[in-house]
């Protein structure tokens, strides 16, 4: 595996994952599975945070204890329209994150991205405590990821501190991702085999951003 690869598969992570991958799951249980995979991914991603120790007084005694620092700024950045299912689980586990959302289509002829949408800020004030998530459910080709990765790294956000989490990923994306940036970290919950000549994955589990909102078309 390589060493910016992290895949969580433990059992629960891998059961969701069989239920967002059956075609007879409806949008429902596909939301449920993932978000059960957001928050998995989340707590693996937040492990870069730095930590400060701080007095508190339990009602028994006082004591010692760990904290995310109160001096750095938290981004959470979904991918349109598909990196929504990460948010709501992000705001209740880092209530005080700030969400940018990021609008990208793929062209389907070029499989190139297509912005349409940008809430992120052209200077992002002292950018070395700056931690950023960008959310996208699948990680196919990679260049949506790589263009708003690169979004960030124009603003001197230190690569380490931003982080790819993807439901599922691709070779060939994790391959042009790290070509660029070899320590951008990804954070998913399993590999697959390959795209198809349309750039889907396979084995895949659909089109994401249809299974959510419940727009399939039969």
């Amino acid at each position: 595996m390589e060493k910016n690869l992290r895949v969580i598969n433990n059992p629960v992570i891998c059961n969701s994952i069989a239920t967002i991958r059956d075609k007879k799951t409806d949008s429902q249980g596909f939301r449920v599975a993932a978000r059960k995979i957001t928050r998995a991914l989340l707590y693996e991603a937040s492990r870069n945070l730095p930590m400060v120790e701080k007095q508190i007084e339990t009602p028994v005694a006082k004591c010692t204890v760990k904290d995310i620092a109160d001096d750095i700024q938290i981004i959470i950045s979904p991918i349109l329209r598909a990196g929504l299912i990460f948010t709501d689980e992000a705001t209740d586990l880092l209530p005080d994150a700030c969400i940018r959302h990021i609008g990208m289509y793929r062209d389907e002829e070029t499989l190139k991205p297509i912005w349409y949408y940008n809430k992120v800020p052209n200077e992002i004030p002292d950018p070395e405590k700056v931690y950023v998530y960008i959310t996208d459910p699948m990680l196919a080709t990679g260049n949506s990821m790589l263009e708003a990765v690169r979004l960030y790294a124009e603003r001197n956000i230190p690569i380490k501190h931003i982080k790819s989490l993807n439901l599922i990923a691709a070779p060939e994306g994790i391959e042009l991702l790290h070509k660029e940036f070899p320590y951008l970290e990804i954070i998913t919950a399993a590999v697959d085999e390959k795209l198809n000549e349309k750039g889907y994955i396979i084995p895949g589990l659909g089109d994401a951003g249809d299974r959510i909102f419940n727009t399939v078309v039969e």
